[in-house]
């Protein structure tokens, strides 16, 4: 009888727990498709975007990281500075489940104000009066704009001053070998003062009198350096017009050019995408020695693989140029996010960077005086290193 009654007791409960399990089973299938329908049929930017996960991944302050060493091993933690501070979790966990940094406000904004999330980015090193209110600026004209035929003005770009060391022979030399591309992935970015009649900044656009004219003379003066540099002045914004491609599909177009050019060169070494930004004079300008520059904006794509890499030179050569020429740099900027490429081609390459060469009320002149003073700084930079590597 006890037999029994212990038999039956036995089945009883394991009919029990299969109903629970059967049950739990059930529940969390249910759970999974209810929190699965509600992420996709969520707004996008409400969700929890694999950019915010990247954002945290790679942004981690290396204190941060010590510390969550620390936590399993104390050794880690004798490294820390003495006036140091945890992590503040709570932030973090803010952070997570809402996608609001609590201490960048543009993380709430960007989402409720049009435009606002143009101006996402992270000011790694900040030039003379550069903060988060004149951040470089991508503008998207339509089409029309872009291809439309627009009288230059008479100036003679041939007439201006030369580049300085054009007329020595310099120390060094790579030969016949081309060390430096530059590229022009935005070719039609042009310059108000040289547009004859034209008023407004939305229509500084030409298919001749633009930013590879800068980059031609950048070309000039990196070869007065001894660096043997590749200049190409394809016009992409033509090239989208002939494949029907939008504009933000530039950085495509340029991206074959950038890959070809390597194909056909694999001593290339360095790669500059030069822009002209859509700021106005007063922000882009700069007086040193009594003559107006064009100054320098340092862009690296924050979602691109080789971001250590590139902004080490980035820094490197912002510091070379403030040491020489004083408020020439705007500084060094990362850029990525919701309107923006993000990774620039600079994936292709650790010595790849974009170069904002004044705005759109700069003259040519200016701009010229600029590259002039660039290659002049990077060539200091390229025989040092170029010494350290024989050495």
């Amino acid at each position: 009888m006890r037999r029994n009654r212990f038999h039956g007791l036995t089945i009883s409960i394991n009919r029990t727990s299969l109903r629970k399990i059967a049950v739990s089973i059930i529940v969390g299938m249910m759970a999974v498709f209810i929190f699965t329908g509600m992420l996709t049929s969520m707004d996008p930017g409400y969700g929890m975007a694999s950019s915010t996960v990247h954002s945290w991944t790679t942004q981690m302050k290396g204190e941060n990281l010590v510390y969550l060493m620390g936590m399993e091993n104390k050794y880690f933690q004798q490294a820390l500075p003495e006036n140091s501070k945890p992590p503040n979790i709570s932030s973090i966990a803010f952070e997570l489940t809402t996608s609001i940094n609590p201490d960048d406000p543009r993380s709430l904004l960007g989402r409720e104000l049009p435009g606002f999330a143009l101006f996402d980015g992270n000011i790694v090193v900040a030039g003379e009066g550069s903060d988060y209110t004149n951040m470089p600026i991508e503008s998207a004209p339509p089409m029309e704009v872009l291809m439309a035929e627009r009288e230059a003005a008479t100036t003679s770009f041939e007439k201006l001053d030369k580049p300085k060391d054009q007329q020595t022979q310099p120390k060094m030399t790579t030969g016949d070998k081309k060390v430096v591309h530059i590229i022009h992935t935005h070719t039609r970015e042009a310059f108000l003062p040289e547009l004859k009649g034209v008023k407004s900044i939305d229509d500084a656009w030409h298919s001749e009198v633009n930013i590879s004219l800068v980059g031609e003379r950048l070309g000039q003066s990196l070869q007065s350096q001894g660096i043997g540099t590749d200049v190409d002045k394809t016009d992409i914004q033509s090239v989208l017009n002939e494949r029907e491609w939008k504009y933000h599909q530039s950085y495509d177009a340029s991206r074959e050019i950038v890959k070809e050019a390597m194909a056909g060169n694999d001593q290339l070494e360095f790669f500059f995408d030069l822009h002209r930004d859509s700021l106005l004079k007063d922000k882009t300008t700069v007086t040193i020695n009594g003559e107006h520059y064009a100054r320098i904006y340092f862009v690296i794509g924050r979602d691109n693989r080789n971001k250590d890499h590139n902004l080490k030179l980035a820094k490197d050569l912002h510091h070379r140029l403030e040491k020489k020429y004083p408020g020439l740099s705007r500084g060094v900027v990362e850029m990525g996010g919701i309107g923006r490429d993000g990774v620039y081609n600079q994936d292709l390459s650790n010595n790849s960077i974009l170069i904002e060469f004044g705005g759109v009320e700069n003259s040519v002149e200016e701009a010229f005086r600029s590259a002039d003073a660039f290659a002049e700084v990077f060539g200091e930079f390229y025989w040092e290193q170029a010494k350290v590597s024989t050495d």
